[in-house]
């Protein structure tokens, strides 16, 4: 491991360095000091609760009428996937299908025949044109509903409305941080109204780590408003 710098950031020491992953992939390697947050420890959990509950009103129709869509369409309307939590734990995450029976599969065909698509997936974890995603997928992809459902996960206490975005298990080895694991994934967080289609997979430990340091009721709500902005402009992917 060769160290890269280290530099200073809002009264917090941060040493960065860089390694290669086991993909080959050169990361940025995130330290970060634990430090107590009574809202994080305490309150955030309890916002989760009431912010859910109070939204479900408007919620809970959209999904339903998503749902249906997605079932005349041929299809199951929920997904759920195995993802990596607070301590890292693992957890079903539920959300609206978006993509072809098959995906994973799909998935590898198309990157054994698409070199230059595979190096885009090696490097983010997800591509432009995704051959799997179905043309409702789509749409409820850009304005990010598909997400949804996964203010269910809020409630079982597996998510919080903002953090991390949820890692799938063998992505451990790309990502570049502690923050992560510091923290319940997020429904929403920096990365998602962030540089997200623009960042590689590794680089979502800083945004991680810095929503660790800054996390408030504050920096939450600014975050969920910034949220609503990118899925009215259609941003999502």
């Amino acid at each position: 491991m060769s160290v890269a710098g280290v530099a200073f950031a809002k009264g917090s020491f941060i040493m960065t360095a860089h390694f290669p992953n086991t993909s080959g992939v050169m990361s940025e390697l995130v330290d970060f000091t634990p430090r107590r947050s009574i809202y994080r420890s305490a309150t955030k959990r309890a916002f989760d609760i009431t912010f859910v509950l109070a939204v479900s009103v408007f919620v809970l129709p959209i999904v339903l009428l998503l749902a249906a869509i997605i079932m005349l369409d041929g299809s199951s309307p929920f997904y759920v996937q195995t993802r990596v939590g607070k301590g890292g734990r693992s957890f079903k995450m539920v959300k609206l299908r978006s993509m072809v029976g098959g995906a994973d599969r799909e998935l590898t065909d198309y990157l054994a025949a698409n070199p230059t698509a595979a190096e885009e997936w090696r490097t983010t974890q997800k591509l432009r044109r995704d051959p799997r995603i179905t043309a409702i997928g789509s749409i409820i992809r850009r304005m990010s509903l598909d997400e949804l459902p996964q203010f269910w996960n809020v409630l079982m206490g597996d998510m919080s409305v903002v953090g991390p975005r949820p890692m799938l298990p063998n992505q451990r080895e790309l990502y570049a941080g502690q923050a992560y694991y510091a923290l319940r994934p997020g429904v929403t967080g920096l990365w998602q109204v962030g540089d997200r289609n623009n960042t590689s997979f590794a680089a979502r430990a800083r945004f991680d780590s810095d929503y660790y340091q800054m996390v408030s009721f504050f920096s939450d709500m600014r975050i969920i408003l910034r949220t609503v902005r990118v899925m009215m402009r259609g941003t999502g992917c």
